[in-house]
């Protein structure tokens, strides 16, 4: 094991180490009607069971932050095997952005007003109880408000070494 102490070089290292964490992957949706967004994150976590609490991590500069601090809810949905096509566009990729993100997909508006997807493995509804912004990202604290789950018998869609990964 070599340490490293250049920044750049600390950097770079740094994000490769982060990539050897297999995480489960979710869209966190927020907005309502045509003033929708959302994006794919891995940095979801329970944060508190009582009372219920979530964490997640949004880079100040995504497309999705205006209308996060706009909303101050937020739905965050848990994706199952087979919803990659979701994570990619809520990722961005092949362009996909804002509204259009949400097509091709069922999504009901929870009691928050934050959309939700129909068919996530599991899809929480939350209140922005917090966001503590901090460098280049604003950790969000949400407060629990529902929660709907789709069995058990559907595995996670996981996502490691930049790909996306099934449990085997």
């Amino acid at each position: 094991m070599n340490d490293v102490t250049d920044m750049a070089e600390i950097t770079a290292e740094f994000r490769s180490a982060m990539r050897t964490l297999a995480g489960a992957v979710s869209v966190l949706t927020v907005g309502e009607g045509d003033d929708r967004n959302g994006f794919t994150a891995t940095s979801v976590s329970s944060f508190s069971m009582e009372p219920p609490r979530v964490t997640a991590f949004i880079n100040k500069n995504a497309s999705s932050w205006p209308t996060m601090r706009k909303y101050q809810a937020f739905g965050v949905n848990i994706l199952a095997e087979g919803q990659e096509e979701i994570a990619d566009r809520f990722a961005g990729r092949h362009g996909t952005k804002g509204q259009d993100r949400f097509a091709g997909a069922t999504w009901i508006t929870a009691a928050t007003g934050a959309p939700l997807l129909e068919g996530a493995l599991v899809a929480i509804d939350c209140k922005l109880e917090e966001a503590i912004e901090r460098h280049t990202h604003a950790i969000l604290i949400g407060q629990v408000c529902a929660v709907r789950l789709a069995g058990t018998d559907v595995d996670p869609l996981l996502y490691w070494h930049g790909r996306y990964r099934a449990l085997k």
